[in-house]
């Protein structure tokens, strides 16, 4: 709807349909589709895929789907290039995506790290910020005692300040946790810096601020007896309960005292801030965990546990991790929390250190001016210029540039564009040299990354460098999902658009941490400014009570069906109809409503269509009635405010604003004065034409205004219209060609607007006492009434008659009103009812008024 209304402002608005083809869920379908097939084959047959066939079948998995969804695009009349999509497999996508992932590396912002990242155990990969959910999940809760070795013991005895004789004999820093699974992985036990800490008279250290909390919670057992500042204990050790190794205490500024007992488990291998403490205090990175989250021999190498741990999954050990704990497990009870899960498994994930690809966001880079800048600040910077729909998006999406970690842009899978980099064999260190890189992206282009597979080393090297293929591996991770769509702004926009940046990008609020996230970082990488002007997000379809829609429910709506049931102008209006900023209900209720407003706008254009019929000229704008111009005045202003709403994507408040107008001043006012002119009237009346010159210039301005929505709709208006409106509205034959309609506006459009002030008051007060005269069942309709003014300034407009559809306006009349109004007194008519108009302006019941009488003449009919 945005491109269609930019088109119909006269905008080249070149939408190009693209896919993400890469990625994870059509990977796992194809697994699943294969082992499927497997299960049908004797053993003897059964066979495993190689990456070159998972590859191609991922391929045609991926073309299967495209072609499936460009036919219901083209059915919601979805306006675009169809024949020359974007598809991120396609050769030179393939090529251009490698070729900013070469760029990043080459301003030195793609880096090999070994440092724990979010790790699904179920695809066995590595997985970004973007492609965790959190989910409520059951876990244990654990307040394990690691004793402080001997040494540390008695240090701790002579210099903290106790309040008793009775010192224990030993002491032990008690620490909270929700993961048992990594306590084996431990190598440090954080306080806070700066902190005062409480030994209880069992012994147990824990943050003063906790400690009465716990004692009351029976999480504890004893009383306060002592206390010491935390930097009185760093760097002394403690034992791991699990394992007898040692522990070294530590100060951690990320410690919280909030929760918990005011000292981490540190496990620099199952955790960021873990990590980055290991880092500064020269800590182990202990990850006894395989890709498949079960233990490995690093437990039986480092003795973290015992064998029987081996090849068991971390989250099924937990119990048993709990049982070895024996007298060290002060308390365990089962909680649930928020968990992050995989996006797509929605299994929950494990924390876990592997070697993996980042794009740094702390290192400083060249800029243009020859100054240096992290991406971080630069992202942060280019945010300012990015105007957001709704506003609150540019706070949601600055908070996640300033909190988020590296991005792990490597994953160990197989459908997707390869990082190809060729790996010194004994450094590990990639070959950037520019030749190379070059050389490999136009392979790429020319043949596709699938020669990645195909080809040797030797084969892949330009010729001048094909002496190093003995000394080099290839790197076989792949490119995260998001690197793809993050890069298409480079891809499409600048390579074959040439558009950059693009005025706008829209999709659901879940890209503030997805492709408006990866397409502003790859952006501020190549060119330091977003890729974008302006972000519009849209919330989700959910079911009638507000739940989310899935197949397990089955509260799914099926788009075929609502197409089938209701068209997609129908589905459009009711996106429109509603605040598609936020989640957007789904059920045959909602799009039975939507279908009674959709009838009303139907039936309006039916009708201003109808009634133009006949029309040969138009009648000049200054020979219009006044009560016509009035109503094109307001409907120019109604369609300029409408507009204004469209261009700021407000087209919940366009749309109520024109929908307001059609009901009550277009239907309710003007449409309804003019049936007895349109009906009654002699054909060529110049007040009739004039009327139907009136009601084409509304029929263009709602054309134009609702073709963006109701495409199909306007179409079919155009396939009954007249010559004479087809000439005036449309440039061609179809709605694309619909022209920018006339509007009166100006100073006189103005003046009448403020004129009809007046009139409008008379007509509501007018209409109030015409329900009651109608309730109490005195007249059937209004044209039996006579209206006197009180003021004899009201007098001055000429058109009460029409306006207020009655049969005589004049002062007040000596005989008895029948109700007396504000400012008026109304009256039962004093003539007869015209059998051919209805207007009680005839002298007797049998006889047609005059007017009819002369229509007639003109016509040479007979009543």
């Amino acid at each position: 709807m945005i491109f269609k209304h930019q088109y119909f402002l006269g905008k080249c608005a070149n939408y190009v349909p693209g896919w993400d083809c890469h990625g994870l869920p059509i990977e796992q379908q194809v697994e699943k589709d294969f082992k499927t097939e497997q299960h049908k084959l004797p053993p003897e047959k059964r066979r495993n895929l190689n990456a070159l066939e998972f590859r191609d079948r991922c391929y045609k998995h991926a073309q299967k789907f495209i072609h499936i969804q460009r036919a219901e695009f083209l059915e919601l009349g979805v306006v675009g290039d169809y024949d020359h999509p974007y598809k991120t497999y396609q050769y030179a996508f393939e090529a251009s995506i490698y070729e900013m992932l070469c760029i990043a590396a080459q301003k030195g912002l793609l880096k090999q790290r070994f440092k724990p990242v979010y790790w699904s155990w179920a695809c066995q990969s590595a997985l970004a910020e973007a492609e965790v959910e959190y989910q409520d999940k059951q876990s244990d809760s654990i307040f394990v005692a690691f004793r402080l070795e001997e040494q540390a013991g008695q240090f701790l005895k002579e210099e903290a300040h106790f309040s008793t004789q009775n010192i224990p004999s030993h002491f032990s820093v008690v620490i909270w946790t929700t993961t048992p699974w990594t306590l084996p992985a431990n190598v440090a036990l954080a306080l806070k810096p700066k902190t005062t800490y409480a030994i209880t008279s069992k012994g147990h250290i824990i943050a003063l601020e906790l400690a009465q909390k716990l004692l009351d919670q029976g999480i504890l057992e004893g009383e306060i007896i002592g206390s010491f500042a935390s930097d009185l204990l760093e760097h002394k050790r403690a034992i791991n309960p699990l394992n007898q190794r040692f522990s070294l205490v530590v100060l951690g500024d990320h410690v919280s005292l909030e929760e918990g007992s005011g000292a981490v488990h540190t496990a620099p291998g199952h955790g960021e801030e873990d990590y980055h403490l290991g880092l500064l205090y020269n800590l182990e990175v202990l990850v006894p965990v395989d890709d498949r989250g079960c233990y490995n021999e690093e437990i039986l190498q480092k003795k973290l546990l015992p064998e029987a741990f081996l090849g068991k999954h971390v989250l099924k050990s937990q119990p048993q991790i709990l049982e070895l704990l024996g007298e060290h497990l002060l308390h365990h009870k089962i909680i649930t929390h928020s968990y992050p899960h995989c996006w797509r498994t929605h299994e929950p994930i494990l924390y876990r250190a592997t070697t993996q690809w980042f794009i740094l966001m702390d290192t400083p880079f060249l800029q243009a001016d020859g100054s240096l800048k992290t991406l971080r600040e630069v992202a942060l910077e280019a945010l300012e210029s990015v105007d957001f729909y709704p506003k609150q998006g540019k706070n949601r999406l600055k908070a996640m540039i300033e909190q988020r970690p590296d991005w792990c842009v490597s994953r160990q899978r197989n459908w997707g564009v390869p990082m190809a980099f060729f790996l010194d064999k004994k450094t590990q260190e990639p070959l950037l040299e520019e030749a190379i890189l070059k050389h490999i992206k136009q392979t790429f282009k020319e043949q596709g990354c699938n020669v990645w597979w195909e080809l040797s080393i030797a084969e892949l090297l330009p010729p001048e460098f094909k002496h190093l293929a003995p000394t080099l591996e290839k790197n076989t991770h792949i490119l995260d999902v998001w690197f793809d769509s993050g890069s298409t702004f480079k891809a499409v926009c600048e390579e074959r658009l040439g558009v950059y940046p693009s005025d706008l990008v829209l999709e659901g609020s879940d890209q503030h941490r997805g492709w408006f996230q990866s397409s502003l970082l790859l952006s501020c990488i190549k060119h330091s400014k977003a890729p974008f002007k302006a972000v519009l997000t849209h919330g989700f379809t959910v079911d009638a009570k507000g739940h989310k829609m899935s197949k397990s429910k089955g509260n799914v709506f099926s788009l075929e069906e609502v197409l089938k049931t209701y068209g997609s102008d129908i589905l459009r209006l009711w996106v429109v109809m509603n605040d598609y900023q936020d989640n957007l209900s789904v059920s045959s209720a909602f799009f039975k409503q939507t279908s009674e407003s959709y009838k009303k706008v139907r039936n309006t254009l039916r009708f201003l269509l109808a009634n133009m019929e006949g029309l040969q000229t138009l009648t000049p704008m200054q020979d219009l009635g006044l009560i016509d111009r009035w109503i094109l005045a307001l409907s120019s202003k109604v369609f300029t405010q409408v507009q204004g709403h469209f261009k700021n994507f407000d087209f919940v408040k366009g749309l109520q604003k024109l929908l307001s107008f059609m009901a009550n001043e277009l239907s309710g006012i003007y449409l309804d004065i003019c049936k007895d002119s349109l009906y009654c009237a002699f054909e060529k009346d110049p007040k009739r034409l004039a009327i139907q010159t009136t009601m084409l210039h509304l029929a263009h301005q709602l054309c134009f205004t609702l073709a963006p929505i109701l495409t199909y709709t306007i179409e079919e208006v155009f396939t009954h219209a007249s010559d004479l409106f087809k000439e005036v509205a449309l440039e061609g034959g179809g709605v694309f060609d619909l022209k920018e309609p006339l509007l009166f506006e100006g100073d006189q459009a103005l003046k009448i607007l403020e004129n009809f002030k007046r009139p409008l008051e008379v007509r509501a007060l007018f209409s109030e006492a015409l329900d009651s005269l109608k309730k109490e069942k005195k007249i059937k309709t209004s044209l039996e009434l006579e209206l006197g003014f009180k003021n004899p300034k009201d007098l001055k407009f000429p058109y009460y008659e029409e306006w207020l559809m009655v049969s005589a306006v004049g002062s007040l009349q000596t005989k008895e009103p029948l109700l007396e109004g504000e400012g008026f007194s109304l009256y039962l008519a004093s003539k007869h009812k015209c059998p051919r108009c209805w207007q009680f302006s005839s002298v007797d019941q049998e006889n047609i008024c005059p007017r009819c009488t002369e229509v007639l003449k003109k016509s040479a009919c007979k009543v």
